[in-house]
C-alpha cells in the first residue's frame, strides 16, 4: 500500500462484506469450480481475466457473465509491468480489453484493471488512470499459487488476514488448483457462518 497509495487496496471497513477476486482465468476446471462454489454460497466475485485465456475459452467467460459476477482486465499475456515499457504495457492492456469487449459488448468491465504480480510502474499507473481505469490491488493474498505452501496454511493465513472490506485474491489457474479447491469452500463457509456477504467490485 505504501508503494502505490493511490490504488484500490480495500473497500469500506464498516460492513461485513468481503470482496473476492480471482486472477488468471478463465481456465477449464478451476474457473468452473470457482463458479460452482460461489453459486452454492450465493456469493459474487470479480474475475481478473487474461485476454488470451478469454480468447481460448470464451464459453467460460460467458459463464462468468451469466453468473452476474464482476470482471476486469489482467492484460493479454499476464505481463509483468516492471519488465516492459509503458507503451508495450498499454498495448497489452488494450489487447486484453479488446478480448473482454468482444464478448461483453463493451458495456461492462471496462474500468477494472489488476496488474499481474502486482507489478506496475508509476508511468503505467498515470496512463491507465488517464484511460479512466480503476487499478485494483488487494489486502489479502491467499497464496494459493505457492506450491510450497501447505493447503491448511493457505486457509489459515487467508482467514487470519481478512477483515471487513477486504479485497481477497485467489487464482483460478491450474497451478493454484489444488490449494484453491481446498481453501475456497472452507474460507467461504467460515465467513458465511459469521454473517459476511461476498460481493464483486
Amino acid at each position: 500500500m505504501r508503494l502505490y497509495p493511490g490504488l484500490l487496496w480495500h473497500m469500506n471497513r464498516n460492513d461485513k462484506i468481503i470482496y473476492l477476486s480471482f486472477d488468471d482465468g478463465p481456465i477449464p476446471g478451476p474457473t468452473e469450480f470457482v463458479l460452482e462454489v460461489l453459486r452454492q454460497y450465493n456469493a459474487k466475485g470479480t474475475f481478473f481475466c487474461v485476454g488470451d485465456n478469454i480468447r481460448k475459452h470464451p464459453d467460460i467467460f460467458q459463464d462468468i457473465l451469466k453468473g452476474g459476477h464482476s470482471f476486469g482486465n489482467h492484460t493479454f499475456h499476464h505481463k509483468n509491468g516492471w519488465s516492459c515499457t509503458t507503451s508495450d504495457y498499454l498495448e497489452e492492456v488494450s489487447q486484453g480489453q479488446a478480448a473482454i469487449s468482444a464478448l461483453d459488448g463493451g458495456k461492462k468491465g471496462n474500468y477494472l484493471f489488476r496488474p499481474p504480480y502486482g507489478k506496475i510502474t508509476r508511468s503505467q499507473i498515470r496512463s491507465l488512470k488517464e484511460m479512466q481505469s480503476t487499478i485494483v490491488m488487494w489486502d489479502v493474498l491467499s497464496g494459493d499459487f505457492d506450491s510450497k505452501l501447505p493447503m491448511e496454511k493457505c486457509l489459515e493465513k487467508s482467514i487470519a488476514s481478512t477483515t471487513k472490506g477486504s479485497i481477497v485474491v485467489f487464482h483460478d489457474s491450474i497451478k493454484a488448483q489444488q490449494r484453491l479447491q481446498f481453501t475456497l469452500p472452507r474460507y467461504l463457509e467460515h465467513f458465511y457462518k459469521l454473517g459476511y456477504t461476498f460481493l464483486g467490485l
